[in-house]
């Protein structure tokens, strides 16, 4: 896999499983991952097993933004390991996967979370660290918001 790696780490007020469950889980993915402010969340399919894809659709205006998964690890709640690649509305197509690694442990009474992004475009570098940063920004919204 080419490209850059682009980490960053967050700590949530939430156990690590309620953390982890969030993103296998689409009633809560589709509050936060890959949702945009001014988007419109389509679709949110995903098949939360080794080997099962995902697929998550906003709309953007006149446009989709199309997010695909494959889930290569999942171990409740420690780690989370999937492939992605994407099309942002009307943006190029993405021809190789990335890989996304999440990892969480256990911090007080909460959790942190490491995510790692393999093989990002140079061109996206600042792109994918502000979008990263958005979801999970999002995600402890959520998690705070549905308090357990």
């Amino acid at each position: 896999m080419t490209g850059l790696v682009v980490t960053l780490t967050r700590a949530f007020a939430a156990t690590p499983e309620r953390v982890f469950d969030a993103w296998l889980d689409p009633a809560q993915a589709r509050r936060f991952l890959f949702a945009t402010p001014d988007g419109e969340m389509t679709k949110v399919d995903i098949d939360p097993r080794v080997g099962g894809d995902a697929l998550i659709v906003e709309r953007r205006g006149d446009k989709e933004a199309l997010h695909r998964l494959r889930y290569e690890v999942i171990d409740r709640p420690h780690r989370l390991v999937f492939l992605f690649k994407a099309c942002i509305a009307g943006g190029p197509v993405a021809d190789e996967w990335t890989r996304v690694t999440v990892a969480i442990e256990a911090e007080g009474q909460g959790a942190r979370l490491t995510l790692t992004h393999e093989g990002v475009w140079p061109d996206f570098k600042d792109k994918t660290r502000e979008g990263w940063t958005m979801i999970l920004a999002s995600l402890a919204t959520i998690l705070e918001s549905d308090h357990g």
